[in-house]
């Protein structure tokens, strides 16, 4: 009997010191995906219990925007909207597996795609940062109106009352301390034709507005998770529009609070962004796609940033986060085989969420 005692705290200690070892190596082991339809559900828990919690997956962010029953506004619900049964659901499966659950509705960009206006701007309209660009019959890229997606004017004073009801609903409904609020790609802010923040420098629009989200969540000490490409000065790096700011928003990174955590996306290069974000004292993970050897560089300059940095800054380099840019069932879909991508080969989100995942069990 004391020899089996004796060996089942062996092995407790040496499974300690494997996960101390893990979460020093990288504190944030994560994993974004749109929620599933509520028929789903069930496999989606299925996924977390098999396949994230095995891999020591630590961070689930959730991208659910209008898909819940919100009681608050119920106008705003989507199509098939999550109940909250569904919710607690998948909220005890990660906190059984010792996952952290984030949320995520898109606030300022990202009210629309492609000739779609989303479910904000369709019941308010009076929140549109660009009225007079009408949604065209048939979206091609680029366009005179030079729409990528609408945004909601950051000034309109009715806007955060209705944003920040239906941002608490859903944060009290997965027991939340931290919020995904999105913010990537805003091309459309302080437009000249805006009455109220047309000709307003726009690094203090878009920082303005990380600053009142982030101040509503501490209320409640919850914490501000947002997309990093608006912080970066595309033209000078060469990364571009899309992965950078070419509207000069990339100033705003000096005009934030430092607690906000920024999820640094790159899908073609493993540009070494997340120092930038370090030497300003704010906190980064790195975040892959569909690439599996990109990912792999990504995960290794990740660690090395940790352990090459002085101790100042490696606390910012907080770890990796795969994105998967559909919603939950297409993605089971490609992982268990049910249907494949002649088009992209190996190249995705379920081979790189592998290869992630191997890579990191290896260190």
């Amino acid at each position: 009997m004391k020899a089996m005692l004796s060996l089942l705290c062996c092995c407790f200690v040496m499974v300690s010191l494997a996960q101390n070892k893990l979460d020093s190596l990288l504190p944030v082991r994560g994993f974004c995906i749109g929620a599933p339809n509520p028929e789903r559900v069930n496999q989606f828990v299925k996924f977390i219990n098999e396949e994230l919690a095995p891999r020591k997956v630590n961070v689930l962010v959730l991208r659910v925007d209008y898909n819940y029953e919100f009681k608050t506004h119920p106008e705003l619900r989507d199509t098939l909207p999550l109940t909250l049964e569904d919710v607690n659901k998948m909220v005890n499966a990660c906190r059984k597996n010792g996952i952290k659950i984030i949320p995520q509705i898109n606030l300022l960009g990202h009210q629309s795609w492609a000739s779609k206006t989303n479910k904000l701007l369709s019941v308010y309209p009076q929140f549109d940062e660009t009225p007079w660009v009408q949604m065209p019959a048939k979206y091609v890229w680029p366009n005179a109106d030079k729409l990528y997606c609408k945004s909601y004017c950051p000034l309109q004073p009715e806007v955060h009352k209705v944003v920040f009801d239906v941002v608490d609903e859903l944060c009290d409904a997965f027991g939340a301390d931290g919020f995904h609020a999105g913010m990537d790609e805003v091309f459309y802010l302080g437009e000249e034709g805006c009455p109220r923040c047309g000709g307003r420098d726009k690094a203090e629009l878009f920082a303005g507005e990380v600053r009142i989200i982030r101040d509503h969540l501490a209320i409640k000490n919850r914490r501000l998770w947002i997309w990093g490409d608006r912080f970066i000065d595309g033209k000078t790096t060469g990364i571009g529009e899309w992965e950078g700011s070419y509207n000069n928003t990339w100033r705003a990174i000096d005009m934030i609070p430092k607690d906000v955590m920024v999820c640094d996306w790159h899908y073609e290069r493993a540009d070494k962004t997340p120092v930038l974000f370090a030497m300003k004292g704010i906190d980064v993970v790195t975040c892959p796609w569909r690439k599996p050897d990109l990912a792999v560089i990504q995960t290794n300059d990740m660690v090395q940033f940790r352990q090459q940095s002085s101790k100042e800054m490696k606390p910012h380099f907080q770890g990796m986060m795969q994105t998967v840019w559909s919603d939950a069932d297409a993605f089971l879909d490609g992982f268990y085989g049910n249907k494949t991508d002649e088009k992209n080969g190996a190249n995705t989100p379920w081979n790189c969420f592998r290869t992630i995942y191997q890579k990191i069990d290896s260190m």
